[in-house]
């Protein structure tokens, strides 16, 4: 069976999958980076069915649809903010691709793509991030086999290279 994870450089507004992972404000009502850029490809409407789902608790994840964008679903959870990781940092974005994941299950999600949740203004270091993101994959992929495929869209060369050598790490046969 080949490796349903994988990394690519993009933009996750452009990924033509069933749902796309928005790194969010605990509002949900848009803001910098990865969560602005997703309110701004949706249109307004995002905008108006995130104010009725009244903010997301950090670690927590909620879903609507996808509006303009090319995905059906955007599923949105609040990542930590970094604060030395002596605040449970890592429990809670390991919750964030949880949930993430326990939509696909409940939406018929066969593919889904995500960005590196709480790296940017959140400054939760990049490599544990995505030792954390790809950790949480494998678990859930073992258990589960509904997702064809899981992709981490990166916006930068360095955080693709990182995410390539960490998917061969974690996923290599044998």
């Amino acid at each position: 069976m080949t490796n349903p994870v994988s990394a690519i450089q993009g933009d996750i507004t452009r990924q033509r999958t069933d749902a796309i992972v928005n790194a969010a404000n605990n509002s949900l009502l848009g803001g910098g980076g990865v969560d602005g850029a997703i309110h701004r490809a949706a249109g307004p409407d995002l905008l108006s069915a995130c104010r009725e789902l009244g903010g997301c608790v950090t670690g927590e994840a909620k879903i609507t649809r996808g509006y303009k964008l090319p995905a059906r679903w955007i599923i949105h959870t609040a990542g930590p903010i970094w604060r030395g990781g002596t605040r449970n940092e890592g429990k809670l974005l390991a919750d964030c691709y949880r949930n993430c994941f326990a939509y696909s299950a409940d939406y018929a999600i066969n593919t889904i793509a995500f960005p590196s949740i709480s790296t940017g203004a959140y400054r939760f270091p990049k490599e544990n991030a995505a030792r954390i993101a790809l950790t949480e994959t494998r678990s859930f992929l073992s258990a589960n086999s509904s997702l064809e495929k899981v992709l981490f869209i990166c916006f930068s060369a360095e955080d693709f290279d990182l995410y390539r050598s960490l998917i061969r790490e974690l996923f290599s046969s044998g």
